[in-house]
């Protein structure tokens, strides 16, 4: 692998790009292949951040590759303009994956745009305006996504007022619970503050959807109980009130299933979804039943890049790759090994709090003696993986939450050396 000047190349980014676009590692990425990434150092590294959730076939998958070369060479844009058959295709396939609520869907290019257009379209086929998020969400950075978001402040920083009519319920984080509980005399009483919402901040009859994380990404790797999930939705049918399940990391295998939701037979009104879908090609979309989304009349909403043929090609070669390999019950039995093996390690090591997650979605947070979030304690252990060639990012609003993220191509013996690494620069 020929060498690249990677000091060349960051102090013409930081000459030219703005400071607002912030690089987890200083890598020059020269070549990625599968679970790897060459940098401009000539060293190999093992990308346990998957492009943050993105390359879920790892980097470059060959069949991908070959299904966008092969598109590009015949039709790259549209424009909504005509018809194309990878648009139709990936529809298709998407009805074929998706909970069976989910008929039709609306392309987009990213997660943000797939939220802000799951936004207008409960607002416009309810007649309502309110909307219901959960502390800790993340949604995107555009106006109305960061409105809902609210795994950091950062995010909301200096771009009030954000969009109205929008209230947080508290996310059911049972490690660091909102109310106050512990597991073993917790009666779900977060799921009693959103009803609280509804009594006293907004009547349900005003409120459009509730935008929910099956597993919330951003905020922390968090797994909500069985019981607060279905009471969700038991609560919005009752109240005509819109779900939507906001799927654009946890979807496309990374939790273990096609998508989140399933693992609780979660049926969810609207669906989003992006960063699995295409390999790390620019997609999303938004999907709902059929008697939803034919309310949205024509024009009420629209795109000129959404839907892009190459980035569709992309995705139908995705999904197929995904069915082929059998990658969900492939990544299943890896997943379990690691989980395995890291609650093995929280055993042997004080500062490792608690162990969470499904599928190739593993948070793992860290404490200082006194429950406190141990951040630094996490930054120099991301610092010791990256300099053994590991690759791991962090989440949750103090910092303080590890994130394991590996493709789902990972094998056992790739994981086995992932967490060999981890675990020696855990303990040494």
């Amino acid at each position: 692998m020929p060498e690249t000047n990677s000091t060349d190349i960051i102090t013409r980014a930081k000459a030219h790009l703005t400071p607002a676009l912030v690089f987890h590692t200083d890598i020059v990425a020269v070549e990625a292949e599968g679970l790897y990434v060459w940098g401009g150092d000539g060293r190999r590294y093992m990308d346990f951040s998957s492009g943050l959730a993105t390359v879920n076939l790892g980097h470059c998958p060959p069949t991908v590759t070959a299904a966008a070369k092969d598109q590009m060479e015949r039709l790259i844009h549209s424009g909504c303009i005509f018809y194309y058959q990878s648009e139709v295709e990936l529809a298709e396939r998407l009805a074929r994956v998706t909970p069976a609520s989910i008929e039709m869907f609306f392309f987009s290019n990213s997660g943000a745009e797939a939220v802000e257009g799951a936004l207008k379209l409960a607002r416009f086929v309810t007649g309502r305006q309110g909307i219901i998020a959960f502390t800790g969400g993340f949604h995107g950075r555009t106006l109305g996504a960061v409105s809902l978001t609210t795994s950091n402040v950062k995010y909301r920083n200096r771009y009030h007022p954000l969009l109205p009519s929008v209230y947080h319920a508290p996310y059911p984080y049972c490690y660091r619970c909102p109310m106050g509980k512990e597991r073993a005399t917790c009666h779900t009483d977060c799921f009693e503050q959103l009803k609280r919402i509804l009594r006293h901040q907004i009547n349900p009859q005003e409120v459009a959807c509730m935008v929910f994380e099956p597993i919330l990404g951003e905020g922390g790797y968090v797994v909500p109980p069985d019981d607060y999930v279905m009471k969700l939705r038991e609560l919005c049918t009752k109240e005509g009130i819109l779900l939507v399940a906001d799927e654009v990391q946890t979807g496309f295998g990374r939790a273990g299933k096609w998508f989140a939701c399933e693992h609780w037979g979660l049926q969810p009104d609207i669906i989003t979804m992006a960063k699995g879908i295409a390999s790390g090609f620019p997609l999303s979309a938004v999907g709902a039943s059929r008697e939803i989304m034919t309310r949205w009349t024509p024009g009420a909403h629209g795109t000129t890049f959404g839907g892009n043929p190459v980035a569709c090609a992309a995705a139908c070669a995705t999904i197929d790759a995904i069915e082929n390999g059998s990658l969900l019950e492939r990544s299943a039995e890896v997943s379990a090994y690691a989980m395995t093996r890291i609650r093995d390690l929280q055993r042997r090591c004080p500062s490792l709090g608690d162990v969470r997650g499904k599928g190739m979605m593993i948070g793992m947070e860290f404490i200082n003696p006194d429950k406190t979030p141990a951040k630094t304690f996490l930054e120099k252990t991301q610092l010791k993986c990256l300099e053994a060639g590991l690759i791991i990012v962090e989440c949750g609003i103090d910092k303080n939450i590890a994130r394991l993220m590996p493709p789902l191509v990972t094998t056992k013996d790739q994981m086995q050396e992932a967490l060999d690494i981890f675990e020696e620069a855990l303990l040494v």
